[in-house]
């Protein structure tokens, strides 16, 4: 039993948590995030070995007071830099809080603050989820989308989640078979899998729909929620009906695309990255001179106050 629920913890998605320019990895497991520990210990002591320095740790720790660090911790697995996932000391944030106690580090405080701030946003998204979609508008901007893509990007995100509950609700538990029920649509609709899509983009760990113009985002959303719609109305259960549905989800989008590129006389298709369209660059550049001038008003506006301060104290 504990075995199946650690498989079912694991087939969540590694995340990526910035903390002074440093990547830290991360895991949701029943809304709870749980955080690499040598990871973290990289972070705090700027090791050559955090491996080694949490193997120390843990061994002096339980010399000098008798408390076992790794009473704190659960193994999941995070994806390692060679993009292979493997066995990983995890805490949640009780956990660090407890485990960086034992570290000597002038980071601490501020990686405190740092780590009790995720946790609460990660509670305000649970009880809102409408903070964490403004969130992801938010890297998006900073990104450089334009707005009528970065819209187009978080309704198909809103699609593709429901139909993976869908097809979680009719007995979809493998991370290998959403791959194929989603390459399933893939091929119907683009006729290429996601593989293939992302080698013709010249991709490799980075998200296609991430460099996916509109038309793509758009026909991509099509055949997905086509699929949710057959596979709710057709009651599919299990993998092979389901897998039915999403073929034939992803014909209805292909039919769509391949008139779409008769009339405009292009293929929908695309080989570009969409990061690198000259649009996506000057959107960049744009938003960054908007940031700019709020940093400038937010200053001018702080100079105005302390001058109105001091003129009423002098009075």
């Amino acid at each position: 039993m504990a075995e199946e629920k650690r498989e079912k913890d694991d087939k969540s998605e590694t995340h990526i948590a910035i903390f002074n320019g440093k990547a830290i990895r991360r895991k949701l497991v029943k809304d709870n995030w749980f955080f690499s520990v040598v990871d973290i210990i990289g972070v705090l002591t700027e090791s050559e070995d955090p491996n080694d320095y949490w193997y120390r740790l843990k061994k002096r720790e339980k010399e000098s007071s008798g408390i076992k660090l790794s009473t704190f911790c659960r193994q999941l697995k995070l994806k390692s830099g060679d993009g292979k996932e493997y066995e990983t000391d995890c805490a949640d944030t009780e956990g660090i809080f407890r485990i960086i106690q034992s570290i000597p580090s002038k980071k601490a405080e501020p990686f405190k603050r740092w780590l009790a701030k995720v946790g609460y946003e990660r509670i305000q998204e649970i009880e809102d989820p409408e903070l964490a979609q403004e969130r992801m508008k938010k890297l998006y901007e900073l990104k450089g989308y334009s707005k009528d893509w970065i819209d187009k990007r978080l309704r198909g995100i809103a699609i593709r989640q429901n139909l993976t509950d869908e097809w979680k609700n009719r007995d979809i538990n493998e991370e290998i078979e959403y791959a194929i029920l989603t390459n399933e649509i893939s091929k119907a609709t683009f006729g290429k899998t996601v593989e293939e899509y992302k080698a013709l983009k010249k991709l490799k760990r980075e998200n296609l729909r991430d460099h996916m113009d509109e038309l793509e985002i758009i026909f991509s959303m099509l055949g997905e929620k086509v699929t949710t719609e057959i596979t709710i109305n057709k009651d599919a259960q299990g993998f092979i009906e389901c897998a039915v549905a999403a073929k034939q989800g992803g014909e209805v989008a292909g039919n769509a695309r391949k008139e779409a590129e008769e009339k405009i006389g292009r293929s929908v298709v695309s080989e570009e990255n969409y990061l690198d369209a000259p649009e996506t660059k000057e959107n960049l550049q744009r938003f960054s001179g908007h940031q700019k001038s709020k940093i400038s008003a937010e200053i001018k506006k702080k100079k105005r106050k302390k001058e109105a301060i001091s003129f009423i104290e002098n009075s």
